[in-house]
């Protein structure tokens, strides 16, 4: 927690995010807000995308976690530091403590993605696994302080932290006067310091935080009007929103600042991650495009408005991103997968190809079960999944498997 008494986080925010903003010269990189003629023709507004995917350990979090670190006193510096992190605030904070000559432990739980820590481990910091998620590996990073004397740099319950990230609300003031900032949420640290900052810079700017559906805390804080624990385990692909609750520091510095939650799920993150990448050619992890998510399905009030989402990290799991796009092409038509029933004799599943490559769809994958339950002796059930045009091009498969006779379903997407 911050040593600052809590009656003056609000007054004194504006203060230290102008001291981060300093602090941070050099060491941060300030990312221009990039335009989007395809978003805004689908958002129907101009919108703005500000890339802290593209940010040194690519996200956001590098901001606050060095200037957490620039303002511990020598003799903290000497003991170490201890974090908790499902990714992104532990490699921050591993570079900047390898940067600053002290020496940090970052807490992961074990279900962190392993990519993310490889990449903790890279910057030359020591790497624990405890705990099933991020507040298990707090209570452990936590204990681990108490035993060693070491300073807790926390995620997002702390001024400095959340003044570090309101440095982002600067830089996005400093090139657009935006009617609506769109922001993800998890223990509400980002959104805090870019509520702060653009009270003073663009007053008139709604900003409105976006929450997975696997872990609802904002909009669980703001119906209670104080910082709220979700009470059950969070779910979600979106790891760096996943805390299962909203610190106070922060709920006090967007108290009346932040009035609205917005709440996407999984499916509708995925989409929004796989249309940045296709049409965007930018990579975000789930957290990251979480705020396109939530523009997407706030479009109809978006238009005509300059909005600007901030893509808060881009550091995603190689496997769940093939799982994302797998299930985005199937939505969007791009995959078909369907289940076809075979005579099991010589001939019959060259036959069935030859039919789908008659109608020029790609067979991606194969797979010829003759033992399942549900199929008859003398038959065998042939799963294909295919590469193809959209929605039209999949009726005409289909209209071609009922007209050579084939029996067949399309498993459910799920």
């Amino acid at each position: 927690m911050s040593s600052i008494p809590m009656s003056s986080i609000r007054p004194l925010m504006p203060q230290r995010i102008e001291e981060a903003h300093s602090r941070l010269d050099g060491v941060i990189r300030p990312t221009p807000l990039i335009g989007s003629e395809t978003l805004d023709r689908i958002v129907g507004a101009h919108v703005l995308l500000k890339p802290e995917n593209l940010q040194k350990t690519g996200s956001f979090k590098i901001r606050g976690a060095y200037n957490r670190l620039m303002t511990l006193a020598d003799r903290q510096k000497s003991r170490g530091v201890v974090a908790a992190s499902a990714g992104n605030h532990g490699q921050a904070l591993a570079y900047a403590a390898t940067r600053a000559g002290v020496t940090a432990t970052i807490v992961m739980p074990t279900t962190a993605a392993i990519a993310k820590i490889d990449a903790t481990r890279s910057y030359g910091q020591s790497v624990v696994l405890e705990g099933v998620d991020y507040q298990e590996a707090r209570a452990a990073a936590a204990k681990m302080c108490a035993e060693r004397g070491a300073s807790f740099i926390d995620a997002y319950d702390d001024a400095y932290v959340i003044a570090g990230q309101g440095t982002v609300g600067l830089e996005i003031a400093d090139e657009v006067a935006p009617d609506v900032v769109i922001v993800p949420v998890g223990g509400g640290g980002l959104i805090a310091g870019i509520a702060a900052a653009l009270a003073l810079r663009a007053p008139n700017a709604e900003v409105i935080g976006v929450e997975a559906a696997g872990s609802p805390q904002l909009s669980a804080s703001l119906a209670a009007d104080a910082p709220a624990s979700i009470g059950r385990p969070v779910d979600t692909i979106a790891d760096g929103l996943a805390t299962g609750r909203i610190g106070a520091i922060p709920f006090e510095v967007m108290r009346g600042r932040v009035k609205r939650a917005i709440t996407v799920d999984d499916f509708e993150i995925g989409e929004a991650v796989l249309l940045m990448l296709e049409r965007l050619k930018l990579l975000a992890e789930g957290a990251g495009a979480a705020a396109l998510a939530g523009a997407l399905k706030l479009k109809d009030e978006l238009k005509g408005k300059t909005v600007v989402l901030v893509i808060s990290g881009g550091n995603i799991d190689i496997n769940l991103l093939d799982r994302i796009i797998g299930h985005g092409l199937v939505k969007v038509g791009r995959l078909f997968r369907v289940a076809v029933d075979l005579r099991d004799r010589p001939g019959e599943l060259g036959k069935l190809v030859s039919v789908i490559a008659a109608t020029g769809a790609n067979v991606r994958a194969i797979d010829h079960d003759r033992t399942r339950r549900d199929v008859a002796i003398g038959g065998a059930r042939v799963m294909l999944e295919l590469e193809t045009r959209g929605p039209a091009h999949i009726e005409a498969i289909r209209e071609q498997l009922k007209t050579h006779g084939y029996n067949f379903e399309v498993p459910a997407l799920g």
